[in-house]
């Protein structure tokens, strides 16, 4: 058939590069944002000067009028046409259709950091008041829980499905426990088997239950494909994804909390040996008594009580009472940088080199 042309694009110019992002019901807009962020540098590793095209879509995050809420609004507006803006060409949301009308920069940041005024703005949970902090601001007053069926439309959903597994045998689990003022809202429910529902925190906090709802769907993510043919998971495999969450190893109850303090709320290993344990035990008891819930008649879940470990220790050293929201899930501790701003929050994107030098570039949010 003789030598094909190799086709390519036209003049040498790189081909687009698309980035497409969900923001899922259990991301906050500092997950997402810093998300899309690592998606956004990939692409410029590995197609350099490339035009980069983002796809914003938005599962729940709606506010009592229907319209998105306060996180959802952040991340299209602040980050997207904001901070991120310059480093992309297109950015698509379900608001905007935006072409960047000037020449898209390359020179993006290494890292990218988060920082919170130091004043009144109520941002994370304040540990010192321990109260209830549901996403929703102004709860429908209904009496009765949502069907699945009006839970699996907020989320998104085209059928009812754990957001954790996938699997489609769902119970309808309360972001904030009925038993501490949670609401019947379908805000305040999530769609959960009944593995991931007994393992669900029961915690005052309702960013934090979202949290664990995306720090254990990283951790089962792999089973999501146990249901698909043998040869879709072949394929799969081919490609490196991993099928099947092998059988964990079963661990004493507070390894399991450890653990868990470690890959969610980002405790370092080397301060377990530092902490006044007497003092935090007693801290911990009185979290537990005041924010949180027993559910299944568990009298004692990981998830629960790593959420009062980490609110206790919040409550002895601060460095405030109030605590960050969680940025993102990985192995190890995240650093984050403290940085006040009169408007709110401060997205600062750090070029290599010493935290104190090197480039920055920064958009004030909020």
């Amino acid at each position: 058939m003789g030598n094909r042309k190799k086709l390519g694009p036209v003049g040498g110019r790189p081909k687009m590069v698309a980035i497409c992002h969900d923001m899922a019901v259990y991301e906050n807009f500092e997950r997402a944002a810093m998300r899309i962020f690592q998606c956004v540098r990939t692409a410029e590793e590995v197609r350099p000067g490339a035009p980069r095209t983002v796809y914003l879509s938005i599962q729940g995050h709606r506010n009592e009028v229907g319209g998105y809420d306060h996180d959802a609004f952040e991340l299209m507006y602040d980050f997207l046409l904001g901070f991120l803006g310059d480093y992309l060409t297109e950015i698509h949301t379900p608001f905007h259709h935006i072409v960047n009308s000037k020449k898209q920069r390359n020179d993006l940041p290494d890292e990218l950091y988060f920082g919170y005024p130091d004043d009144d703005s109520e941002y994370g949970y304040d540990a010192a008041d321990l109260t209830v902090v549901p996403r929703e601001n102004y709860p429908e007053t209904r009496k009765s829980r949502p069907s699945v069926r009006a839970i699996a439309d907020y989320l998104g959903l085209d059928e009812p499905t754990c957001l954790v597994c996938w699997h489609t045998s769902v119970e309808r689990a309360h972001v904030v426990p009925d038993a501490l003022g949670g609401s019947q809202d379908v805000r305040n429910f999530a769609l959960l088997c009944k593995k991931h529902h007994a393992q669900a925190p029961d915690v005052a906090d309702a960013e934090s239950f979202w949290a664990w709802v995306d720090y254990a769907e990283l951790r089962d993510s792999p089973d999501k494909w146990l249901t698909a043919s043998g040869e879709e998971q072949r394929k799969l495999e081919a490609y490196g994804i991993t099928v099947g969450v092998a059988e964990r190893e079963q661990v004493p109850f507070l390894q399991a909390v450890r653990e868990e303090l470690v890959a969610l709320y980002g405790w370092r290993e080397s301060e377990f040996g530092t902490l006044d344990w007497m003092r935090l035990t007693e801290e911990v008891h009185e979290v537990l008594d005041v924010a949180a819930s027993k559910h299944f008649s568990i009298e004692k879940k990981v998830s629960t009580h790593a959420w009062a470990y980490h609110v206790a220790r919040h409550r002895i050293i601060g460095p405030t009472k109030r605590m960050n929201p969680i940025t993102r899930l990985e192995r190890g501790h995240v650093e984050r940088e403290w940085r006040p701003s009169e408007n709110g929050r401060e997205l600062v994107g750090r070029h290599g080199g010493p935290r104190n030098s090197g480039k920055t570039v920064s958009g004030s949010v909020g």
